[in-house]
C-alpha cells in the first residue's frame, strides 16, 4: 500500500521518521506548504498543489490531518487516518481564529523564526512533552528552526483553520488522539483510537504506539 504522510503545522517530514520505522509500507512523506514548498494564495490552491503521488490513502497529524481530510473531501484519496484533528469551525467562529492566526504571522515577520518557535512550544497544547527526553524535544525545535518565517506565515495566512472549509459532514476517516489531548478528545467524540500517555503530538511522544494504532487501521 502507497500512504501519504502530512505532518503538522511548524513540522518537517523527518517528524515522521520513529514511526515510519515501525511500519512496512510504502511511505511518502512531503513537506507541506510553507514549510519547504511554496505557499499558495488560498486553501484551495494549496490542497491541489499537493502530490498525492498516487497514494490511496492519507496520514495526517493535526494540520496535516486537516489538509488529509480535503483530500478525502476531495476524492483525492480513497481513505485517511487523522492524527489530532480539527475537522472545521462555524462561520462565527473564523473571525477570532483568523485573527490569531495573524498574530502568529506578526510574531514570525517582526521577530524572526526563533522567537516564534519559543512561544509556539510554550502553549498548553504541548504541556505533555514535559515528559518527552530532552534530546528528542531539541532535535525537533532544530528542524523548526530552519523554517523559513515568511512562508511559514504565508501558510497560517492561507491554511489556517479560519480558512479551511468545514469539513466536520465529510465521513470515511478513522480517527487517533492522544488520550491526554483533552480538547482533541472531546472533537473526536468517543470516535478515535486512543494513544495513552500522549498528548497532542503522538508523533513525538508515542511513536511505536501510534505506529501499532495506524497499522492496524491500515
Amino acid at each position: 500500500m502507497r500512504a501519504l504522510f502530512l505532518h503538522g503545522l511548524v513540522g518537517a517530514p523527518e517528524a515522521w521518521s520513529e514511526v515510519l520505522a515501525e511500519l512496512d509500507v510504502e511511505a511518502i512523506a512531503v513537506a507541506m506548504p510553507g514549510h519547504g514548498t511554496p505557499v499558495q494564495a488560498s486553501w484551495a490552491a494549496n490542497l491541489d498543489a499537493i502530490d498525492t503521488q498516487g497514494a490511496t490513502l492519507a496520514i495526517g497529524y493535526s494540520f496535516g490531518a486537516r489538509v488529509a481530510l480535503g483530500l478525502l473531501a476531495e476524492r483525492r484519496v480513497a481513505r485517511a487516518i487523522l492524527i489530532g484533528v480539527n475537522p472545521g469551525i462555524s462561520d462565527e467562529a473564523r473571525p477570532a481564529r483568523r485573527a490569531a492566526d495573524a498574530r502568529w504571522a506578526q510574531l514570525l515577520r517582526e521577530r524572526g523564526i526563533e522567537a516564534f518557535v519559543e512561544t509556539w512550544e510554550v502553549q498548553p497544547l504541548f504541556a505533555t512533552q514535559g515528559r518527552v527526553a530532552p534530546e528528542k524535544l531539541a532535535a525537533r525545535r532544530a528542524l523548526r528552526l530552519t523554517l523559513d518565517p515568511e512562508q511559514l506565515a504565508r501558510c497560517l495566512e492561507t491554511m489556517g483553520l479560519a480558512e479551511m472549509p468545514d469539513y466536520r459532514e465529510v465521513r470515511g476517516a478513522q480517527l487517533i488522539v492522544g488520550a491526554d489531548d483533552a480538547k482533541f478528545v472531546a472533537l473526536a467524540r468517543g470516535l478515535a483510537t486512543m494513544i495513552p500517555e500522549a498528548g497532542h503530538d503522538v508523533l513525538l511522544e508515542q511513536p511505536v504506539a501510534l505506529a501499532a494504532a495506524i497499522h492496524d487501521l491500515m
